[in-house]
């Protein structure tokens, strides 16, 4: 049963993640903004559209990272690099809520993405215990403070489209015993929870975490997800902030759905290219050498994929592994290599 509680949730870097004042200024800016001679995205050159509704129904955030660094490579007279960073601002990414002032940025996303006739793409990561310690550890402060933070979520959404990528990794980290055994039992009554508020919610879809290809036994994990509330959830998705190929992930995406009753899945291919790096330490980590994935579409051929999405920010950086920002911050130099190597 889902429990509301009290308590805020602390603000931590993650995959993906921007400040939570800067997402809130985005998500508030519609296509029709106004140019100012102080925004680097007034400058000239053709404006980050909408990708055509029946392909793929995701909103392109036209104040997006991207976005803006296409603008600003315009503005310096760097057309080539403008061109490639193009690639991605185009594209429909996903918008990670943080927990401060989480209404406000699910609200302002969920408006905009209307606006446009489009649906938001939200991804929800705040489980406590996050990412056991590693680049993107933390979390909300405990079990209320998760509840809370998803109570504000789902009262940001309202009535308006959207689709949210559930806690990436939760599931996984407990299977592998990476989040202590001490925390598993809350952390599916958190899952569940979460499930059942967003999908009582008119116009949300839900698609629970279910790790990656990398992960070479998928039946260890299909209980979890039961456990976890995936049976009331639309599905899950493979492979966010991952490389695994495509193929790769529908195969294993196709092995867990034949144990959790056919349920459909979504894949993350920002960046899965050239597939994954397998030298070095956190090979997944800002790995040298990867690539743009398929681009985001509902139209698979596959009755099991309900999506090719970009979930990972294609140019966030994973963390401060081989020069890298902080996790989630902005790296063009990164950027420019993904979408060089989709050439």
């Amino acid at each position: 049963m889902y429990r509301k509680g009290t308590g805020r949730g602390r603000v931590f870097a993650a995959r993906g993640v921007r400040t939570g004042a800067a997402l809130v200024g985005a998500a508030l800016l519609l296509s029709a903004c106004s140019s100012s001679d102080d925004d680097p995205s007034s400058a000239s050159g053709a404006p980050v559209e909408q990708q055509p509704k029946g392909k793929d129904p995701y909103w392109v955030n036209p104040e997006g990272n991207a976005a803006k660094q296409v603008a600003a490579y315009e503005k310096d007279g760097k057309k080539d690099d403008a061109a490639l960073i193009r690639k991605i601002a185009e594209q429909p990414v996903a918008e990670w809520i943080v927990p401060e002032n989480a209404e406000e940025q699910a609200r302002g996303f969920t408006e905009a993405a209307a606006e446009a006739d489009r649906d938001a793409l939200l991804v929800l990561y705040n489980i406590p215990h996050r990412d056991c310690g590693q680049y993107s550890g933390g979390g909300a402060a405990d079990g209320n403070a998760y509840r809370a933070f998803i109570d504000q979520v789902a009262k940001g959404i309202g009535d308006r489209r959207a689709t949210v990528i559930l806690e990436p990794d939760a599931v996984l980290h407990m299977v592998d015993n990476c989040t202590p055994e001490q925390f598993h039992e809350e952390r599916y009554d958190l899952l569940k929870g979460a499930i059942g508020k967003l999908k009582s919610l008119k116009n949300t879809k839900v698609y629970l975490d279910a790790g990656n290809a990398g992960w070479k036994n998928p039946d260890s994990l299909w209980e979890p997800l039961k456990w976890s509330g995936v049976e009331q959830a639309d599905g899950f998705s493979v492979n966010v902030s991952n490389f695994q190929t495509t193929g790769a992930s529908a195969e294993f995406g196709k092995k867990l759905s034949a144990k959790i009753g056919g349920k459909p899945f979504v894949i993350d291919t920002a960046r899965n290219g050239n597939g994954p790096y397998t030298k070095g330490k956190d090979p997944w980590c800002n790995p040298p050498g990867r690539a743009l994935g398929e681009v985001p579409t509902t139209k698979t051929s596959d009755p099991l994929i309900d999506a090719y999405l970009w979930v990972k920010r294609p140019g966030e950086s994973d963390g401060t592994c081989r020069g890298g920002p902080k996790a989630g911050e902005w790296w063009p130099e990164y950027a420019l290599g993904l979408a060089k190597a989709a050439d």
